[in-house]
């Protein structure tokens, strides 16, 4: 290797991401989702039915919304999913994914109270969706809003193992589903460029299919890109990839293929119609179930920027991902946590966040190595 080729190397591996996490307040109890409101706040969701307010010195007390005599809880049940309305500000709505007390999942909005914005109006819940559940796991649980404006819900196949309904593939079922819907009417309508809005074969909600437990799932705040990460049966965790040019209608395999590989039916599976993920790993190394996270588009840490974070719950293995131009997709581990990483969080300006589900602390993720000075590279 040349000098200039070594002065390179060594450049670019002094621009290798140093990740840290930086607690930022404890206190929380099965810290499963991580939201904010377009201000210096962060709402976090408790699993037995709480959402807590950090307000960006301390987590207040009182909590914002207490639904714990609505909902069932436990394993993979409970308040599982948040997210405010784009215009949140002006109409105070928020939108609350969870497990009711028959099993079912139940998408419904609140109000802020007019009198606090720390505190929500429990009088105003508004039922929008609910769709039962043959099995107690497997309720996905995430809600986001794209960059168009439409509520995206997440929803795993309605449990037990290997999707004995084959729910994933059937497209007159909500479950094993991403599903887009209008929230701005009451309880909800179908955007009409939903894949099969005009269609009496499948469910007018559906936005893409194959999905056996897609847990968390995030926008790019910049590209306006959809990743979607889907826990696995019991040998590959995957993160599927939807470009926002996207018009809908991915089928993502599940119970066709686990991954990239044949699950049911053991061979011949993929007939070119599914669409398969960029990222998978398999189970070695305490790796069990994929938590999904955002592509960093903050400013405290330039190095990590269009670095999409991800983890394991199980291991607390940190990854980053990268797309190139060609669309070509390399990963490397960032941090090895000590303890369970159930989701990430994002504020107003891009920071991302990440939660102890088991000592319920709540992290600020940054990159701890001072920039690497840039300098030309000398002719030999």
């Amino acid at each position: 290797m040349t000098l200039c080729a070594l002065v390179l190397a060594a450049i670019a591996s002094l621009d290798v991401p140093t990740l840290a996490l930086e607690p930022v307040t404890g206190g929380l109890t099965r810290p499963v989702s991580i939201a904010h409101a377009g201000d210096d706040r962060l709402f976090v969701v408790e699993q037995g039915g709480l959402i807590r307010v950090w307000d960006g010195a301390a987590l207040r007390p009182e909590p914002f919304l207490d639904l714990r005599a609505l909902i069932s809880t436990g394993g993979e049940r409970g308040l599982l999913g948040l997210a405010f309305h784009p215009a949140y500000a002006a109409n105070g709505w928020f939108f609350v994914n969870y497990t009711a007390l028959d099993g079912a999942t139940v998408i419904a909005r609140y109000s802020v109270s007019p009198s606090d914005p720390n505190r929500a109006d429990p009088a105003s819940a508004r039922t929008f969706l609910r769709i039962a559940q043959p099995f107690s796991n497997h309720n996905g649980g995430q809600l986001q809003f794209g960059p168009d404006g439409y509520l995206y819900i997440g929803m795993g196949d309605g449990g037990s193992g290997g999707d004995p309904g084959n729910r994933a593939q059937n497209l007159l079922d909500l479950l094993g589903k991403m599903l887009r819907i209008d929230v701005d009417t009451e309880p909800y309508a179908i955007p009409p460029s939903n894949p099969y809005a005009n269609r009496d074969d499948a469910r007018a909600e559906i936005w893409a299919s194959g999905l056996r437990n897609p847990w968390r799932f995030s926008f790019d705040r910049t590209s306006g890109d959809l990743w979607i990460a889907d826990v696995g049966q019991g040998q590959w965790e995957e993160i599927d990839f939807q470009p926002a040019t996207s018009i809908g209608g991915e089928n993502y395999g599940w119970r066709r293929m686990e991954g990239s590989h044949c699950f049911n039916p053991a061979i011949a599976c993929n007939d070119g119609t599914l669409v398969l993920p960029i990222i998978e790993y398999d189970h070695s190394d305490g790796a069990c179930s994929v938590t999904g996270g955002y592509v960093y588009r903050g400013v405290r840490s330039p190095r990590l920027t269009g670095t999409y974070l991800y983890a394991d719950f199980c291991n607390g293995r940190i990854h980053g991902a990268t797309r190139d131009a060609d669309g070509a997709v390399s990963t490397t581990m960032l941090y090895d946590a000590p303890f369970l990483i159930a989701t990430f969080g994002e504020d107003s300006r891009g920071e991302i966040y990440a939660a102890d589900f088991s000592n319920g602390i709540l992290y600020r993720l940054y990159d701890a190595k001072p920039a690497a000075s840039r300098r030309r590279a000398v002719r030999h």
